[in-house]
């Protein structure tokens, strides 16, 4: 059974949407001793960074979030849940979790015919292996919704690189937790087979 986090960032359907079509029995909750008992945990979400970590702040499950990694259980963020697991983010200079180094800065570009936010289909680049990209080849292309990205501190936590007029982090991790700024729920087969993996992954990046 995977826990899908419900902090009031939206998007949580369409990521249970996406497990129910391959067979994957998920649950929604906002309850914290549900998050950190879990087996498997989705930390999905759309918006704003500091909305989201109030919400977060407030209900407990920031607290919640850092002890389900802390205590080893494989954890896939999504989108801003790819973004508030760092230290900080430009978005209203944002406190965050902090549980990877590094900061989510938004997107700084001089090209026009390059909008914010970044939103539609986009390739990947593979930087580093990971059990949760297996099968996944440089240009694969994957769905984006976003006008900041995270910036791990630490190269070493980068797995995959994506372009918007220069390279930005996609898919960053470290141990048991990995995150993508695309939305695997919503990138066809790719996508899920990405869910499909995580639903057996047991949190080993190598």
């Amino acid at each position: 059974m995977i826990t899908i986090v419900d902090y009031g960032a939206g998007n949580i359907r369409s990521v249970q949407r996406a497990c129910n079509e391959i067979g994957i029995d998920s649950v929604v909750t906002q309850d914290p001793g549900t998050v950190i008992s879990s087996d498997r945990v989705i930390f999905p979400g759309v918006g704003a960074a500091a909305s989201a970590m109030e919400n977060l702040v407030k209900s407990g499950l920031a607290d919640a979030l850092r002890e389900t990694v802390k205590k080893g259980t494989p954890t896939l963020g999504i989108c801003i849940g790819a973004q508030i697991i760092l230290d900080r983010s430009e978005e209203s200079n944002t406190t965050c979790l902090g549980i990877i180094e590094g900061t989510t800065v938004k997107f700084k570009l001089n090209d026009p015919s390059f909008k914010i936010p970044h939103i539609g289909w986009n390739n990947v680049t593979i930087t580093q292996p990971h059990p949760l990209l297996e099968g996944i080849e440089d240009g694969d292309e994957f769905y984006f919704v976003h006008s900041y990205y995270p910036n791990p501190s630490n190269e070493n936590n980068i797995y995959a690189l994506s372009d918007h007029q220069k390279p930005f982090c996609c898919a960053l991790g470290k141990d048991n937790l990995f995150a993508t700024q695309f939305h695997p729920e919503k990138s066809g087969r790719f996508g899920l087979n990405l869910l499909n993996r995580f639903s057996t992954w047991d949190g080993n990046p190598s």
